[in-house]
């Protein structure tokens, strides 16, 4: 049976990645469940797993540990599978304050959250693709594993229309209401539809700006076309077309009736309950807010916080696995969980977090116990609903590790070749022990037993090494980075640093500033779109050196970062692990002069594994380079070119003589274009384009700016802050 996956590619599988790709097919195709392929920075992990998805050819899953990651991947597999379905599947807010109540200071926290319409229409573009098709591939990130309504009743709610449909247009219309669509006959857009006359016009969620028209000729559906949303020009003319339901929470007339008698008992049972321990507040709380939900729900067909009453909405029993992502892939599926180090820990910790903050709420009485079930996945959940794993990184977890091979004596083949020489290790010499407290490790299947089911992928096509590492002395450690910096700006070189806090990493750039050096800072508390920004502005050249603390390890693709500087190395803990070193070194693995020095006093276990790891790496690449007669060559990727900007040194003296907009209608025109910078910066941000959003961001500061020194009124709306480089604030 051929692939329905069609690849697209200019390059073919070099290296380590021929025999990764072949062994971990052959793996998949034996059944077992789970795999690794270890594979270093810059070795083309991304291009190997998706020469792995063509040829196993099943509905794919990728996970990863965060939305930019995903972003990216996503970007990747568009361009790696341009005529199969690809989707995108992550959290859909922008913002969100969880539902919360603090009992010692008696404060409730309403929930608040700001919908990204882009993602949301991913979403469910992502659920329909599921049920109606054989190629699709998805990224995710753990929201993979929240709730979600049955893939059952979403299916059954879909609606299929074709010419020659025998429907009156009323009862069209009406199945339109019942799938959650809203009539606007004025303001048109997702998930809305308009009518005039026999003529009926459907935007559906899952669509960006193309809408179907609906042609009746008496009760006869007569002709279907897709057009353009906001002009209603024809695109083309179609024979059928299928809607789905405009939102990932639905269920018919039916269910959601025998649903709101459930919740309505549940309400009684609980304030029943308070009542009789004399909680009277409690009582009435809940019974208010049930009450208020289902008047919505019985008007509406929907409340907000319906994901709250999942459980009775769904037909599941008290503590049944809530229906996730996941239920809508098919049983003979396969799951890539990309830097499964970092991913593994965040799924597993997703259960408990939640039921923490709902069991008070319940117990408060802002919320039905069945809230409870309204939850994420449990780990040995998430385990059951996927059939076959692949884990993805250049530090593998213990859990991959004993998962992926582990025979009854304690050995562990992992990486084990025999044309290579490597001998299978002790788990204990990794300090494993096979009893370790993860869920039972899976039995493997027979006739697989053998296999080698972790995967090497070393060599790097590019014939690049790991970065040299050189360690120093803490005494001295801020002077010594100095020097190291000015050594590598002089070359026009990028540098790396990280620190241990947040407070240290704006220090050191203020005084790496005061030193002459071009610099910025990275960590959590700046936001997703000024983080892009900082990293492309690194890449151009803008500044030289980046300081930060942990963002600056997976997923970090800077081919002109050449230098890596650890300081406090020693300082042993979760940002100095093995895992974190590794990973923090490899961001120099895409220059031929990559280097990483660490500061430190003390050899740590950890940094002894980061010397074995990087000195083993670089024997294989320079064997397998003079073998083949290979030159290493740094990574050459092109830098995204900036917008033009409003700026003065910029422009020519010709363009400064010449005003933005004609004189006689200053006022008029700077208002609009600000306001046509705004639109097109909230577009860019909800279509994951963060770096054109950064750029149309600076072009709305600068402009506000010339306004206000030509005493042109700026409009009051507060737009997003302006990107500085991070000179700390007095």
């Amino acid at each position: 049976m051929s692939s329905p996956f069609q690849l697209s590619s200019d390059y073919s599988p070099k290296g380590d990645q021929g025999q990764a790709i072949a062994k971990l097919v052959k793996s998949i195709e034996a059944g077992n469940r789970h795999q690794t392929l270890y594979g270093v920075t810059g070795s083309g992990k991304t291009f190997s797993m998706a020469n792995i998805i063509q040829k196993i050819g099943k509905p794919t899953l990728i996970m990863s540990h965060n939305k930019t990651l995903a972003a990216q991947l996503y970007s990747e597999f568009k361009n790696f599978f341009p005529h199969n379905a690809v989707e995108y599947f992550v959290s859909y807010f922008d913002y969100y304050q969880p539902e919360a109540y603090i009992p010692r200071s008696d404060t409730y926290i309403e929930k608040d959250s700001s919908i990204n319409d882009e993602i949301e229409r991913l979403r469910l573009s992502t659920m329909g693709s599921l049920l109606t098709r054989n190629d699709t591939i998805v990224i995710a990130s753990v929201s993979c594993i929240y709730g979600l309504g049955s893939p059952d009743d979403y299916k059954g709610m879909m609606l299929p229309c074709w010419v020659g449909q025998e429907i009156g247009r009323d009862d069209f219309l009406a199945e339109l209401v019942s799938l959650l669509f809203e009539r606007n006959d004025v303001a048109f857009g997702r998930g809305k539809f308009r009518v005039r006359g026999d003529v009926v016009e459907i935007h559906p969620a899952y669509l960006d700006d193309t809408a179907i028209r609906v042609e009746f000729f008496g009760d006869e559906v007569d002709r279907i076309s897709s057009i353009n949303s906001l002009t209603g020009t024809v695109i083309d003319r179609i024979e059928n077309h299928t809607f789905y339901p405009a939102k990932q929470f639905v269920t018919s007339k039916e269910v959601m009736k025998t649903a709101m008698v459930k919740i309505k008992e549940e309400m009684k049972s609980s304030v029943e309950a308070f009542e009789k321990e004399k909680k009277l507040v409690e009582a009435q709380r809940i019974r208010m807010r049930t009450e208020y939900d289902l008047e919505m729900m019985e008007e509406m067909g929907f409340c907000q916080g319906i994901e709250n009453y999942s459980r009775h909405l769904t037909g599941r029993q008290p503590g049944d696995t809530p229906y996730s992502l996941l239920d809508f892939f098919k049983e003979d599926s396969l799951v890539i969980i990309d830097e499964s180090h970092a991913t593994i820990p965040q799924v597993r910790g997703m259960y408990a977090g939640d039921q923490s903050r709902k069991s008070v709420l319940v117990e408060h009485g802002f919320r039905l116990p069945s809230a409870m079930d309204n939850r994420p996945l449990k780990f040995d959940e998430f385990m059951d609903k996927t059939c076959q794993r692949l884990y993805v990184s250049a530090t593998p977890g213990p859990f991959e590790i004993v998962n992926s091979r582990a025979d009854n004596k304690g050995y562990l083949s992992v990486i084990a070749d025999e044309e290579r020489g490597i001998e299978p290790i002790r788990l204990r010499d990794l300090k494993i022990q096979p009893s370790t407290s993860f869920e039972k490790i899976d039995q493997f299947n027979p006739k697989a037993r053998d296999r080698q089911l972790i995967v090497e992928q070393i060599i790097r096509p590019t014939g690049l090494l790991d970065p040299v590492l050189e360690f120093l002395p803490l005494i001295g450690q801020i002077d010594a980075t100095i020097e190291l910096c000015h050594d590598r700006v002089a070359k026009n070189e990028r540098v790396l640093i990280t620190t241990l806090t947040k407070r240290t990493a704006e220090d050191l750039s203020e005084y790496l500033q005061g030193a002459g050096l071009r610099v910025s800072y990275i960590h959590a508390d700046i936001d997703t779109v000024e983080r892009v920004e900082i990293l492309r502005a690194l890449r151009a050249g803008e500044f030289d050196i980046l300081v930060g603390i942990n963002l600056l390890r997976e997923g970090l693709d800077l081919p002109e970062v050449s230098l890596i500087c650890i300081l406090d190395a020693d300082k042993e803990g979760f940002l100095r692990n093995e895992t974190s070193l590794i990973q923090t070194a490899g961001r120099a693995a895409r220059h031929l002069n990559g280097r990483c020095v660490l500061f430190c006093d003390v050899m740590t276990d950890s940094i002894k594994r980061l010397i074995e790891v990087t000195n083993s790496r670089r024997a294989r690449q320079i064997s397998h380079n003079e073998k083949h007669g290979i030159t290493p060559q740094s990574v050459k990727r092109a830098v995204q070119e900036s917008l033009q900007q409003y700026s003065e040194t910029k422009q020519s003296a010709e363009a400064k003589s010449v005003s933005l907009v004609a004189e006689d209608e200053l006022v008029y025109n700077a208002v609009e274009v600000l306001k046509q910078l705004q639109e097109e910066m909230l577009e860019a941000s909800g279509k994951l384009e963060f770096e054109r959003a950064a750029h149309l961001r600076d072009q709305i500061s600068e402009l506000q700016n010339r306004m206000k020194s030509q005493d042109v009124a700026v409009p009051a709306k507060k737009v997003v802050k302006k990107v500085s480089y991070r000179k700390k604030k007095s």
